[in-house]
């Protein structure tokens, strides 16, 4: 199966998750659940049967999907009397989703570095803070096959709010995947924040990588050929990265 028909089996399954910053009117009956969790802090399916107005099968359902995807876990809280309750809150992957004064200050911080030294300050900056990146992760993908590589890499951006996943393809090569961009909202004024993503991946995997999808050319996903020695098209470690 090629890459591409990788990219259209998942786009469907793309749709549907929660990639977007969530508020106070939630769309769909899954960020609701959410968000009830967040004000309660924890929550047990009676409670949200109670607040959603909807059954407890259907919010088994939901409860499913949201720890099937990282962003609730559970607890059991054991009764004097009758079947323990399990209680669910939300984990520190679904906290990304909710507003945040960060990247307000990131943008503010580049602002600054724009005025005194233009785009090369800004570029400069950002280039530090990659090699960082790629400093304190160097020791996850230590003496490691490619495969484990590639699979360290994607839980790396994973922790990152990326919601990354990654494939190994029949020619050897491998696609990771990221169906959110954490950084979305400050990437939309400074794309050098774009180019330094699979350069990290690169640093971090010793292979070379190639974007083959990106969200703001309006694919679904940001998509990376990740190029391994030995596999049908690949080539030796490269410092040029495609976007």
């Amino acid at each position: 199966m090629s890459y591409r028909h990788l990219v259209a089996k998942r786009k469907e399954g793309f749709s549907q998750m929660i990639t977007q910053t969530l508020g106070e009117n939630p769309e769909r009956t899954q960020e609701a659940v959410l968000l009830h969790i967040k004000r309660a802090g924890e929550l047990a399916v009676s409670d949200l049967c109670k607040e959603l107005g909807i059954t407890s099968m259907a919010i088994r359902r939901h409860l499913a999907g949201l720890q099937q995807e990282g962003l609730i876990e559970s607890r059991i809280e054991r009764q004097s009397r009758g079947r323990p309750t399990y209680k669910y809150k939300l984990t520190a992957k679904a906290e990304s989703l909710f507003p945040s004064g960060g990247q307000g200050l990131a943008v503010d911080i580049l602002e600054l570095v724009f005025e005194q030294s233009g785009h090369k300050g800004v570029m400069d900056l950002l280039n530090k803070r990659n090699d960082r990146l790629a400093k304190r992760y160097r020791e996850r993908v230590a003496n490691k096959s490619i495969e484990d590589r590639v699979a360290e890499v994607a839980k790396i951006f994973n922790e990152n709010g990326y919601m990354t996943e990654w494939e190994k393809l029949p020619d050897g090569n491998f696609i990771i995947f990221q169906r959110h961009c954490a950084v979305h909202d400050l990437a939309i004024q400074y794309r050098q924040l774009c180019v330094l993503e699979p350069r990290l991946m690169e640093n971090l995997l010793g292979v070379k990588v190639h974007r083959q999808q990106y969200i703001f050319k309006n694919d679904p996903v940001c998509g990376y050929l990740v190029q391994c020695p030995g596999a049908d098209g690949s080539a030796a470690t490269s410092g040029a990265v495609s976007t």
